[in-house]
């Protein structure tokens, strides 16, 4: 958070709201070591809303691809579009009201504040992570953050800095990421320690309070790469929903208890993109571990069979060359899939692609 010269803005300094915009949403999720290469290749890619808003859809997921969580690039996108018509009809370029940030899509309170706080000194509190860690431990609060938000703002909101609000936001962040940090925090460097009352009774350790986890589900996939006869292979691209929207992958879905994982890819198949295949030989199995779950991909190379590929449960289907993969982003499991599929091409025998029954697959065109 620094002015384009490289030094730390003044109070009441504005700073670039684009920046600061793509870093607080790129940071809901990431630590701030990680995010940078991320925001630079962003902010290269699309350096002003206008561009943003007008990016092809599978542009915006490739140059976010590596940072997880894709609805958020689409969500970012769509805010860029309604801010470039919201700046149409006000001539006010940017909003600076809390309310009208927090009408955009994927904002909640902390992220539409660290905005408003960091690109316009804006007096906003915030309440990431590491502030929830320090104002836990400063009032020993007995209550898991998630279960107390109401309580957590209103403190935030008391402690904040009219004067130097940015200033004040910032150094609260790394208060708890370089002191009163999750594990050995270190107390004797605390400014706050006189005041904190889990250090005061020797229970820093056991702050903030954690919420009983649910167990995560585990769930078996299998997943088909499909070849053609020329040496294709079938991608689709995901509906424009959930964590993964937008992203292309390579076909396949969950198993059924008691069902052979080449049950399942040809079932799978059948059912998403009415095609049949003749499942060949394992390429490849992974972990791949959400949030929310963990999955294991049981990765099989596939023969197409019959059927015209359509797509039943995705927005669309393509036969590509291997080599064309890299202009389609896919999610980050993918990645040791297409690395595999390749060393596996390299050294496949000719005969391995045999000539596909009369009727042969469609060759569906590339977007230029």
């Amino acid at each position: 958070m620094v002015t384009r010269a490289g030094r730390w803005p003044e109070p009441g300094e504005q700073l670039s709201v684009q920046a600061c915009w793509i870093a607080e949403v790129m940071l809901q999720q990431t630590q701030l070591r990680v995010m940078r290469p991320y925001w630079r290749r962003w902010m290269e890619a699309f350096p002003d809303r206008a561009t943003l808003a007008a990016a092809p859809p599978d542009q915006v997921l490739l140059v976010w691809q590596g940072l997880g969580y894709y609805s958020r690039a689409r969500r970012l996108q769509q805010a860029a579009q309604q801010l470039e018509e919201r700046a149409a009809v006000t001539g006010a370029p940017w909003p600076q009201d809390l309310a009208d940030w927090l009408a955009l899509p994927g904002l909640g309170r902390t992220t539409a504040a660290g905005i408003l706080s960091s690109a316009f000194d804006a007096p906003e509190a915030i309440l990431d992570g590491n502030v929830k860690r320090v104002l836990a431990r400063l009032l020993a609060c007995p209550t898991p953050p998630a279960r107390a938000g109401a309580l957590f703002w209103s403190w935030s909101d008391t402690l904040l800095d009219p004067a130097r609000p940015r200033d004040f936001n910032q150094a609260l962040m790394d208060l708890g990421a370089t002191v009163c940090t999750p594990r050995a925090p270190a107390c004797e460097r605390c400014p706050w320690r006189p005041w904190c009352a889990a250090y005061a009774a020797g229970t820093v350790d056991r702050y903030p309070v954690k919420a009983d986890r649910r167990p995560v589900p585990h769930h078996v996939v299998g997943v088909g790469v499909v070849f053609n006869e020329r040496r294709e292979v079938l991608i689709d691209q995901r509906l424009d929903e959930g964590l993964l929207g937008g992203l292309w992958e390579f076909p396949g879905g969950k198993q059924e208890p008691g069902e052979a994982i080449e049950a399942t890819i040809v079932r799978e198949l059948r059912e998403e993109l009415a095609i049949e295949v003749d499942v060949a030989e394992p390429l490849i199995e992974l972990d791949h571990a959400y949030s929310h779950k963990r999955l294991r991909f049981l990765v099989h190379l596939c023969r197409w069979r019959s059927g015209v590929p359509r797509p039943l449960a995705s927005q669309q289907v393509r036969w590509v060359a291997v080599s064309e993969l890299e202009r389609y982003p896919f999610p980050a499991a993918n990645s040791r899939i297409i690395a595999a599929l390749r060393d596996w091409l390299a050294a496949a025998e000719p005969g391995w692609f045999r000539v596909a029954p009369a009727g042969s697959s469609p060759v569906l065109p590339l977007e230029p």
